[in-house]
């Protein structure tokens, strides 16, 4: 009975990993410009899942939840690691699917945390205003204003770098 278990929490845990793991890697690369802390923030999402193994209604709720794991488990780390030496921004580009993001994950990694969260959960993964209140935390209004005051921080920069 308990190596039942164990194979079915094994099997459990490999397919969150194969199904979550890159993108919750990608988010937590984002928010911590750091490589080396994404993947403990990310190893410890998982073993927070094997430990509290909740009960969940559907795949979107799992999701849901492992990133609001994730993203409070970086607030913590940032919190704790203010003074660490960050990854340098070309880096990023090993991580980039392809080369047309690699300037959009740029100026993505160089937001307030606030606004980097929101504006990858809407574009990124694709959740709506709603859902991204319902995982932060926080209100629909105050979600439409981090993804404006984010994009507008974006084009700011964007035009300052690409002035002659």
């Amino acid at each position: 009975m308990l190596q039942q278990l164990v194979w079915s929490n094994e099997l459990d845990i490999e397919r969150i990993v194969d199904k979550y793991g890159n993108m919750l890697f990608r988010m937590c690369l984002v928010i911590l410009c750091n490589e080396n802390d994404a993947e403990d923030v990310v190893q410890d999402t998982f073993i927070t899942y094997l430990t509290k193994s909740p009960p969940f209604n559907d795949s979107e709720h799992e999701k849901a939840w492992l990133i609001t794991i994730a993203t409070n488990r970086c607030k913590n780390m940032r919190r704790y690691n203010i003074i660490r030496k960050h990854m340098d921004i070309n880096d990023l580009q090993l991580y980039c699917k392809d080369d047309e993001n690699y300037g959009l994950i740029e100026h993505l990694m160089r937001l307030p945390n606030k606004h980097k969260v929101v504006l990858l959960l809407y574009y990124v993964e694709g959740y709506k205003v709603d859902e991204i209140a319902k995982i932060l935390a926080i209100t629909t209004s105050a979600v439409k204003k981090r993804l404006q005051r984010g994009r507008e921080l974006i084009r700011e920069r964007y035009r300052k770098e690409n002035e002659i």
